[in-house]
């Protein structure tokens, strides 16, 4: 039997890889085969009597006219679906922003100046996001009515003459939402990758004779830059899929996002396979961005290495 040495002991081959097996197997479970099951529905038929999916396990049968008929919607001419998509990356790309704008001085200060109290301040943070999503966005819904804390307040200092229809269809309290949901995301990126950051590195740079300011800008920022790189890919992701948060704080098709279209092409009767095409097309258009996080990360990795 091949063997290797490790420390002085003999193990197998085979001892280190069969680690990776359960993850493997969660993998192949929970991800391959659900992802086999989309394919076969969106390349499938419709059930002509009940007007189900039906899908079609065998490649080869594979009908790709649903798939054709889809990117004519939504990038041909006159395609109704594409202000969707365009939305859909507009509003993930200013709420990611907001959320790294909002998120990074606070990861910042918990790292650097909460001292023994670091724990208990992350703790506090991301308590309130222990309630239900869904209970969370109801509560803006009831703080954005027109007779709602928010405009009471706003008209009340004199910054707006008459309530603000927060709740009809605007844009920015779908933004809004999205930021309020999914910070906690990009807190605990960040941290961690702060809170990882040699201190002796920072305390050189200042014994060298640079200010806090050039500290952060030479030192701290560009190490950070693989936190934050992961902190915009957790937050924005599940952000790509969402809908619920449009349906609550909107509920217009003025402000309805991919997840919205997926959402409404399973409740509608024989759109289950356009339903899966959506899902198809919007992984597509995300591989190029999750490919380039991949590549970076390798590099950081092996650069670290050296």
């Amino acid at each position: 039997m091949a063997t290797g040495r490790r420390a002085g002991v003999w193990y197998p081959r085979w001892f280190w890889p069969a680690f990776a097996v359960p993850g493997m197997v969660w993998l192949l479970v929970l991800f391959l085969l659900p992802f086999y099951v989309v394919l076969s529905i969106a390349f499938g038929a419709v059930d002509p009597l009940f007007r189900t999916p039906v899908p079609v396990w065998n490649p080869v049968q594979w009908n790709p006219f649903q798939f054709q008929l889809l990117f004519e919607r939504i990038f041909g001419h006159g395609g109704f679906l594409g202000p969707s998509f365009l939305r859909t990356f507009a509003f993930v790309a200013a709420a990611s922003a907001l959320c790294l704008l909002v998120a990074y001085p606070v990861a910042y200060f918990v790292t650097r100046y909460a001292g023994p109290r670091k724990g208990l301040l992350l703790v506090l943070l991301l308590a309130p996001f222990w309630v239900s999503y869904m209970m969370r966005m109801l509560a803006w819904v009831n703080l954005l009515e027109s007779d709602g804390l928010v405009n009471r307040a706003l008209v009340g200092v004199g910054l707006l003459g008459e309530p603000f229809p927060w709740l009809a269809g605007q844009p920015v309290t779908v933004t809004l939402g999205l930021v309020y949901g999914y910070i906690p995301y990009m807190v605990l990126a960040l941290f961690a990758g702060l809170d990882r950051i040699d201190q002796r590195l920072l305390e050189a740079a200042r014994d060298l004779g640079a200010s806090r300011r050039r500290t952060f800008l030479l030192v701290t920022l560009p190490l950070s830059r693989q936190a934050i790189l992961a902190g915009l890919v957790v937050t924005a992701l599940p952000m790509f899929g969402d809908y619920f948060t449009n349906d609550l704080l909107s509920g217009s098709p003025r402000t309805s996002m991919v997840g919205n279209l997926v959402n409404d092409a399973i409740s509608s009767p024989g759109q289950g396979g356009q339903a899966a095409a959506l899902v198809l097309v919007l992984m597509v258009l995300l591989l190029a961005p999750m490919l380039a996080y991949v590549r970076t990360t390798g590099r950081a990795a092996r650069e670290a290495g050296r």
